[in-house]
């Protein structure tokens, strides 16, 4: 799992960690018109979601049977399955530990047990996909469904569906949607669970475009994000390319 790191200068030195395609613009010049006339070169911190890539060779061999136009809608799900577990391992590196007293057959001995409620949230139909990965790893996290559409004209999110509790039920929220595109179902399915009252939020995806990462960042600096690749463009249609297609319609053989 690789980070791509940016260092950006105004005057002031600012480290963060972003895609080199895109940082939050609005942050950067805030913060230099705040420190003006300070008379010297100052360091602060901006707070840019950090975007991690995979670099994993399993991943990457997966990732390429994913893409493969020739891959059956059985296969295609099979690989998204194992896939989200390659992920889910990445994902949770920083999720809070607790000690727990165990007896082994020789001795007591104490280990460490999960301290959080892992809440999973997969963007419907897409993500339902990478949930079975994800419980594997995690089979007591809770699954709570949202449906967002994006609208073929204006390529923007539509809502129809949310399953949510009255109150967060949960410490640690995770977004599994396939691919992030335009960014415009990541952003909304983010601000769902802030107004929910989500507190720590993550977004997994198999997939991102550069357009989609930066809209992301700069409407939710706080979220981090986890992909198995980041591919090069949006065509006309909004898809990202080389991408691999409409993952939904892959999954559940609709194309």
């Amino acid at each position: 799992m690789r980070r791509i790191d940016v260092v950006l200068r105004c005057d002031v030195e600012f480290r963060c960690t972003a895609p080199c395609y895109g940082v939050l613009r609005n942050a950067l010049d805030c913060a230099c018109h705040d420190l003006q006339g300070l008379g010297r070169e100052s360091e602060v911190e901006v707070r840019v979601s950090q975007v991690y890539v995979s670099n994993h060779p399993l991943m990457q061999h997966k990732l390429t049977l994913l893409r493969d136009v020739r891959t059956e809608p059985k296969k295609f799900r099979e690989l998204i399955r194992e896939i989200s577990i390659l992920l889910a391992y990445e994902a949770t590196s920083d999720l809070a530990l607790r000690d727990k007293v165990i007896n082994t057959p020789l001795a007591q001995t104490t280990g460490k047990e999960l301290a959080e409620i892992i809440g999973l949230i997969p963007v419907l139909r897409a993500g339902l996909g990478m949930v079975e990965g994800f419980w594997e790893m995690m089979p007591a996290a809770e699954v709570w469904h949202i449906g967002l559409y994006r609208d073929h004209k204006t390529f923007e999110p539509i809502r129809y569906y949310s399953k949510l509790p009255v109150a967060p039920t949960v410490q640690v929220c995770v977004i599994l949607d396939p691919m992030l595109a335009t960014g415009g179902t990541a952003v909304e399915a983010v601000q769902m669970l802030k107004n929910w009252g989500a507190k720590k939020i993550k977004y997994v995806g198999l997939i991102g475009a550069p357009e989609g990462i930066q809209r992301l960042q700069d409407a939710h600096p706080d979220v981090d994000i986890y992909l198995a690749a980041v591919d090069d463009h949006l065509d006309e249609h909004a898809y990202i390319v080389p991408g691999l297609g409409d993952a939904g319609d892959r999954q559940f053989g609709t194309g």
